[in-house]
């Protein structure tokens, strides 16, 4: 699986990835099949290698296939909600209302681990998304921070990390076409690009909440075709590590 995580392993947490919001398939011979930042995808647009390394540190991984509620919530430890559907991605999209709101920050404010991660607004339903990350003091901006016109341009995608909270050992990382985020109240800047807050946290009660506002922790881009020596490999670890620490001790 890449680079193992340093020692640091936990007891059975489970990392329920949202696959009700976030619901794009295709046809493959015929039938439907679901894609795109799923556990199970092992192509480019997967999320395979990152759960790996959930799983290197002791978690376990789950799915929601339906709307979250306090109920179906119990037992998660790590809920992550990544690019809901608009209906570019899907004629029929499951939009985040204030019932899923509602059992979110309860969730949260009891002590889970909320991470929301967005994309660029021509790819992501920004308007039902920033209602939930308001709540958290957080709000995802209609821009595009780090734009790569191609793969001739990969130095423009870059940011350089040192002395961060969060990313312990990745110090070069590659990010595009970012919608960047305003934050007030509870929420605070983990990752700036000059102005601009890239990663943003926030404590709700007993829990956290992360935010950064594009998914680019799948295969494509944990090392999978980026040039030597960016590092989202030991990112996306260092980012499960941090979540995984922010689960309160049962």
């Amino acid at each position: 699986m890449g680079i193992v995580m340093v020692p640091f392993v936990v007891s059975a947490q489970k990392v329920t990835l949202d696959y009700y919001f976030n619901r794009e398939v295709r046809k493959v011979k015929g039938a439907e099949e679901r894609f795109h930042y799923t556990w199970e995808d092992l192509s480019q647009g997967g999320f395979s290698k990152w759960g790996g390394w959930f799983k290197d540190a002791g978690a376990t991984l789950g799915s929601l296939e339906t709307a979250p509620t306090v109920e179906n919530l119990k037992g998660t430890d790590v809920y992550i909600i990544v690019d809901p559907d608009s209906k570019k991605e899907n004629p029929s999209p499951n939009y985040i209302e204030q019932k899923d709101i509602d059992a979110i920050e309860k969730w949260v404010k009891a002590g889970g681990v909320l991470m929301l991660m967005a994309n660029d607004s021509a790819n992501v339903e920004l308007p039902h998304f920033n209602k939930l990350a308001t709540v958290f003091g957080m709000e995802f901006n209609n821009d595009l921070h780090n734009h790569v016109t191609d793969d001739a341009h990969f130095a423009d995608g870059t940011l350089t990390v040192s002395n961060n909270p969060i990313f312990k050992t990745a110090t070069k990382l590659f990010l595009k076409d970012i919608a960047t985020i305003s934050i007030k109240g509870p929420a605070k800047a983990a990752l700036k690009d000059g102005d601009a807050v890239i990663i943003a946290t926030a404590k709700y009660g007993k829990g956290t909440v992360l935010a950064v506002g594009d998914p680019w922790l799948y295969n494509e881009y944990v090392n999978g075709r980026l040039p030597v020596g960016y590092e989202n490999d030991k990112a996306a670890q260092d980012i499960a590590r941090w979540l995984l620490q922010q689960v309160p001790k049962k």
